[in-house]
């Protein structure tokens, strides 16, 4: 009983798999070869890595800053790092970096300070987590390295884009899907 309890605690301070996530691993599955090292920023659950790792036969690091998410994703057999966005990694370390940011645009005096706000909240923007991922993201590619950001209509994507080609990325919109409050975008991003 304990067990089960526990469990669904985590569970409310960890992001679970939507149609965000679900999205992102289908994608960066066709993308991502078996001989990769692959980074997922944002593991939450472990979702998205497990999927690549099966589906590709990569090694894939998940990444999160959130305690639990790192205690989830280890449940589901990923190898998960706590760690904010990129820091701790080694430079051109990895071939590609898988990112499901936070993206919601949330009102500052809304916001809560718990795990499931920081899972959700891009900020007023919608950018406040994105953009400094993208300002450190390049740092950790390996030559020829590619990034698989998922982007919501509600966090811009026309800006996102500028913020990729301003750290020196191009980008191509490798997937759209629509839903009934916002388009998600899958963005390859390549220098």
């Amino acid at each position: 009983m304990t067990d089960l309890a526990e469990r669904r605690g985590t569970e409310t301070k960890v992001y679970q798999p939507a149609e965000d996530s679900h999205l992102l691993a289908e994608v960066a599955a066709e993308e991502i070869a078996g001989d990769e090292l692959v980074l997922e920023v944002g593991t939450g659950s472990g979702y998205v890595s497990e999927y690549v790792a099966e589906e590709t036969g990569a090694r894939v690091v998940g990444a999160d800053v959130n305690p639990h998410a790192c205690a989830n994703a280890r449940e589901r057999g990923v190898e998960a790092v706590r760690a904010d966005l990129v820091s701790p990694f080694r430079d051109g370390a990895f071939d590609a970096v898988l990112f499901n940011p936070p993206y919601l645009p949330t009102d500052p005096d809304e916001e809560r300070d718990d795990w499931m706000e920081r899972a959700l909240s891009g900020g007023e923007s919608g950018r406040e987590v994105i953009d400094p991922f993208l300002d450190a993201v390049g740092r950790v590619l390996a030559p020829g390295g590619r990034v698989f950001l998922l982007v919501s209509s509600l966090s811009g994507v026309e800006e996102v884009v500028s913020r990729a080609g301003e750290n020196g990325f191009s980008a191509v919109a490798l997937r759209d899907e629509s839903f009934p409050f916002e388009t998600l975008t899958i963005l390859k991003l390549v220098r």
